[in-house]
């Protein structure tokens, strides 16, 4: 079908593009917020080049350069200049606003006009060691509640590769352990709305079937603060996860730099480490694009340069 110039505008076309990705493209709430919120950076600065008006055909590379500079010379909420990240996220919001014209037959600019400043330098993967990992676990005083309560936060954590988010939706009726259950595994919804499966080590489990042994309380979250918030949901935040979290490597003199997503990354390097291949360390962590787990190189290429080392002829 040929392209079509159309009467409406950019602008009028944002909500129509917010449904696209929410019914065509399936992405989350969240994600869709995300987006409105850097493409009314996009709206700001046409209202104030004066062109409001502008329809998608109209739009130009020299839109696209001006735009550019006033998203490099804009300050954050902190008056702080936008950092070079958050000024790709701007334009790869954008990016997806011209492939939605595309996707309608809508004349407008191609995606790929809009180049995407390149990165100086690669993700960095902070993991933990296992001595560090068993570090941390075994940090909190499980003679207490709250000490027993992290504990079988932080195994859960190590034990499924959940990120934060995920940690904190869970409910207690999803974990069913009975006395003689060793192995557990349950279905959850990760990010961007995508099922997936994450299992629990019998030392995770031990520590659940401790923890939740000693709940008194009719509250569904599986983890809560203990707070008095009578009538509200105890449900921990992932906010108060990651102040539990920095809690106990400040007290365990572990990097700085710990999170609950330090876990994770330590789940996907331990399971690399043991020989399961990329493809299956991808399902576990729930990533959509085999791109996002290649992060994890550094153990791959490690293995590699091992095993070339040990077998390779006249290396020495």
């Amino acid at each position: 079908m040929a392209m079509q110039t159309s009467n409406k505008t950019i602008i009028d076309y944002l909500r129509d593009f917010l449904d696209w990705l929410d019914v065509e493209k399936g992405l989350s709430n969240k994600t869709q917020e995300n987006y409105s919120r850097f493409l009314q950076k996009f709206v700001d600065w046409l209202k104030q080049s004066h062109l409001e008006t502008l329809k998608p055909h109209e739009l130009t590379p020299e839109h696209i350069w001006h735009y550019k500079v006033y998203l490099a010379r804009a300050l954050s909420r902190y008056e702080q200049p936008l950092k070079k990240s958050t000024q790709t996220y701007y334009l790869i919001a954008l990016r997806s606003l011209l492939n939605f014209f595309a996707h309608h037959d809508i004349q407008a600019l191609p995606a790929e006009k809009i180049e995407l400043p390149r990165s100086k330098k690669d993700k960095k993967v902070h993991f933990l060691q296992l001595d560090q990992v068993k570090k941390l676990l075994e940090a909190p005083d499980v003679k207490t509640r709250q000490g027993l309560r992290d504990r079988a936060i932080l195994e859960t954590l190590f034990s499924t590769g959940l990120r934060v988010g995920e940690l904190v939706k869970l409910n207690r009726e999803q974990i069913r352990i009975k006395p003689e259950t060793t192995e557990l595994e349950i279905g959850i919804i990760g990010k961007g709305n995508q099922p997936r499966t994450i299992y629990f080590s019998q030392r995770a489990l031990k520590w659940l079937r401790a923890y939740l042994e000693k709940r008194k309380d009719d509250d569904k979250a599986l983890f809560i603060h203990y707070r008095s918030r009578l009538g509200y949901s105890r449900r921990l935040t992932a906010r108060s996860v990651e102040k539990i979290i920095k809690k106990y490597v400040i007290q365990t003199g572990l990097p700085i730099m710990t999170t609950p997503h330090t876990l994770r990354h330590s789940f996907a390097t331990d399971l690399l480490n043991q020989g399961v291949d990329l493809r299956t360390v991808q399902e576990f962590l729930g990533h959509q694009n085999i791109a996002t787990t290649q992060i994890y190189t550094h153990v791959t290429n490690k293995k590699l340069k091992d095993v070339h080392r040990r077998y390779h002829s006249f290396n020495e």
